[in-house]
């Protein structure tokens, strides 16, 4: 059969070390045969980003400015040692932060139920979607270290000159300050966002943040949160039958331990970093979660929500097999191409998108999956697969 045309691109962003052999098989053995791929490639690799100075993140979200959708790959955040590993001018700050800060919006994170995976968490009946404020915070940060300690200080001077400057401590010892920001109109944008997704997939939705010690940051979120319920989603929320709440997230951790899930938790960007990975390892794997980032600008960027997989790559470079589940990676094309599908009207990509899901679910239903759900799925799982050949069932399930 004729492969699916596409009208217009996406943007392809590459990453680096096990997910990145895994991101040409999957185009390889599931996407390439099927659809008449339409890309516009951008090498998010570590060594391209330091040959380019970073400057290819910042192409690669401008183009997804430009074209709307975006599929990203799982990339490194260089510490120390990765820049000595990799012999980098720098530490290059993390890509997807550069990402979110360029394209705005919120990150949600959801996790890819099956059947014989049961959570950790016993309570939890249904997913838990996370709602992660996608810029500001420690991911666009100023740093600074004082030898000889001195009056820490912060500073805001306005466009008209106007100064204000508060104290944090006067000390004479080593010090380390850590300067963090965000914007109103970005804090709307990321309400707004959560509130239409909760109505989209009729769920309550909860915001937590810790107001009673950030009494100015955090105060400001939750006071925007409220009144843009109050004013825009009240009674949408009532008429659905769906409830929104704030809580001190100390306390909403402890609550939704003990829920039955089903929720739209929103967080700013760090705790939903955080809250994410343990919402995706409780409900069986990091590779069993969704990623998309929703710019108010209509874009989005799909991505796996876990990492480069380190140590599966330095194995594979052994020449070892490795059991790497590469679910999240294909729901991020999948999510990518549907979307395309979406703003286009092509109903053949669309289709297609749910088909490629539904083959990668019902391997693993039907016993077949990698080393990381093995050891939690009950029944047992039949067949323990490695990367490679977990992309073959899948293929030979998918059924054109």
């Amino acid at each position: 059969m004729s492969k699916i045309k596409m009208n217009n691109p996406i943007v392809e962003i590459d990453g680096d070390e096990m997910t990145r052999v895994l991101w040409q098989i999957i185009k390889e053995k599931l996407i390439l045969p099927f659809i008449d791929l339409n890309t516009e490639y951008y090498d998010l690799g570590i060594k391209n980003r330091d040959q380019t100075e970073d400057r290819v993140t910042i192409e690669a979200a401008n183009a997804i400015k430009r074209h709307r959708v975006g599929v990203k790959n799982a990339t490194i955040t260089p510490n120390d040692d990765r820049v000595k590993e990799y012999s980098l001018k720098k530490a290059w700050k993390s890509p997807n932060g550069t990402i979110r800060a360029i394209l705005d919006g919120t990150v949600f994170r959801k996790p890819i139920i099956v059947k014989n995976i049961k959570p950790s968490v016993i309570s939890w009946k249904k997913p838990i979607i996370i709602g992660r404020h996608a810029y500001g915070d420690i991911y666009k940060p100023a740093e600074i270290f004082s030898e000889n300690g001195g009056k820490l200080e912060i500073t805001v001077t306005d466009k008209n000159g106007n100064i204000k400057k508060e104290t944090i401590i006067e000390t004479d010892e080593k010090s380390i300050i850590l300067g963090i920001h965000n914007t109103i109109s970005s804090i709307e944008s990321f309400a707004r966002a959560c509130f239409e997704y909760a109505l989209d997939e009729k769920v309550d939705l909860w915001f937590s943040a810790k107001d009673t010690i950030l009494k100015i940051y955090d105060q400001n979120f939750k006071n925007i949160f409220q009144k843009i319920y109050e004013e825009e989603y009240k009674e949408k929320f009532e008429s659905n039958n769906l409830k929104y709440n704030y809580s001190l997230i100390d306390d909403a951790v402890a609550k939704i331990i003990k829920s039955e899930g089903g929720i739209l938790w929103a967080l700013k960007n760090y705790d939903g970093d955080v809250m994410s990975d343990m919402v995706a390892s409780a409900f069986g794997s990091l590779a069993m979660m969704t990623s998309v980032l929703v710019s108010p600008n209509g874009y989005f960027e799909y991505e796996a929500a876990h990492g480069t997989v380190q140590r599966h790559y330095y194995k594979y470079l052994k020449g070892e097999k490795t059991s790497t589940n590469s679910t999240a990676l294909i729901f991020a094309w999948s999510g990518a191409l549907r979307k395309r599908g979406e703003i286009d009207n092509n109903r053949e990509l669309i289709e297609f998108s749910n088909r490629l899901e539904k083959s990668v679910i019902h391997t693993i239903e039907s016993g077949i999956m990698t080393g990381d759900l093995a050891t939690l799925c009950e029944p047992p799982a039949k067949e323990v697969v490695n990367a490679f050949e977990f992309i073959d069932r899948i293929s030979s399930n998918l059924i054109y």
